[in-house]
């Protein structure tokens, strides 16, 4: 029978999230129920809070998740109840033609619920990135469950399911960190440190971690940074990566931040061949102008990393393994644990830069 729990909704644009009752529906064909332990706050929620991310209101907030499968409908046999999974919002289908041709982190027909939650009125809610998981159950295709070792701390699985990951991924898989590389990571806060750990455990041997934030820049050497630019004090980043780097630029510059002007620098502080990757999701506002020479006389490769262009069902039991033997700190990226009822003070805390990440805990 259908289940009625406390949820974070958001209800209108820069609207305060409010914690309501909503229905989850009982499993369908493919579908799992998940008693969510561990949910992040993220920029992403934040997004969907004040209309960056659609218009489609009311929205069932949260993706960073881990917990329990509660119940499963007809059909799955991926997962089971009783097993510890962390959600993920990329689910690939494995039958499309990019999925077919041995590249599933293209996938175009991702996969996700086919039944809405709801407000007790019927009304549907849109989950956000399809996981909707800022509640104390909530429903999902099994495909977007990864089954890890259920020793691992709920608060820190969880966010692999965007933030950590994006940012482990963005250097070790998009931009193919190798041992002696020289890494620059503009923007440090939460998917950007993430990117100084995975350049660090990739071996790299010079990270050069830029912020604004002097508090950001303390984590980022705590990750693994062997330098640290404050762009607030600084009047040229790019000369300040490349005087760090004997002058020549870094073979891999990564983009947290996604502004123009980081784009620019990140684009600049390559060296001759270097590779950029761009993170961060841009405000749909932003625009470049960049002379056309440029982009051809420094060479080289540019790439967007989507969700750090993971496989979860590779990437999300190894990478808790790596934490689980010590060669991966991710759990300093837990800055606080609260209660469903303190998301709104949350976002003013990620806001103000004052955490990494705020975890719900259920």
């Amino acid at each position: 029978m259908a289940r009625t729990v406390r949820a974070v909704v958001a209800r209108g644009a820069g609207k305060p999230v409010e914690v309501r009752e909503i229905v989850v529906p009982d499993p369908g064909a493919g579908e799992v129920t998940v008693a969510v332990q561990a949910c992040g706050v993220c920029h992403t929620d934040l997004h969907y809070r004040d209309g960056v991310i659609g218009d489609a209101y009311p929205y069932l907030l949260g993706h960073e998740a881990a917990g329990v499968v509660r119940e499963v409908g007809p059909g799955v046999t991926s997962v089971a109840v009783g097993d510890f999974v962390i959600l993920n919002w990329r689910a690939v289908c494995g039958r499309c033609r990019p999925c077919l041709r041995g590249n599933p982190t293209a996938c175009d027909s991702e996969l996700g619920a086919t039944q809405k939650m709801t407000l007790p009125s019927g009304e549907p809610l849109g989950a956000a990135l399809g996981i909707g998981a800022l509640a104390e159950l909530t429903l999902v295709h099994s495909g977007q469950c990864t089954k890890v070792d259920p020793v691992v701390d709920p608060a820190v699985a969880g966010l692999l399911g965007c933030g950590v990951m994006s940012g482990l991924g963005a250097a070790m898989h998009t931009g193919k960190v190798s041992p002696g590389d020289w890494v620059a990571v503009i923007g440090v806060g939460g998917v950007g440190g993430a990117a100084v750990a995975g350049a660090r455990l990739a071996g790299a041997t010079r990270i050069v971690a830029v912020d604004i934030d002097p508090r950001k820049l303390v984590s980022a050497k705590e990750l693994g940074a062997t330098h640290v630019i404050d762009a607030s004090a600084v009047q040229d980043v790019v000369a300040e990566i490349r005087a760090m780097t004997d002058g020549l630029g870094a073979d891999v510059v990564i983009d947290a931040a996604g502004t123009e002007r980081t784009w620019q620098q990140a684009f600049y502080a390559r060296a001759i061949g270097g590779t950029f990757v761009l993170v961060a999701r841009p405000d749909s506002s932003m625009r470049l102008e960049m002379p056309l020479l440029d982009t051809f006389l420094r060479g080289g490769t540019y790439r967007t990393s989507w969700y750090g262009d993971c496989l979860p069902s590779r990437d999300f039991p190894a990478v808790v393994d790596l934490h689980l033997q010590g060669r991966l700190p991710i759990d300093r990226f837990v800055t606080e644990r609260i209660t469903i009822d303190d998301v709104e003070t949350a976002f003013t805390a990620m806001r103000d830069g004052d955490v990494l990440r705020s975890v719900v805990m259920f």
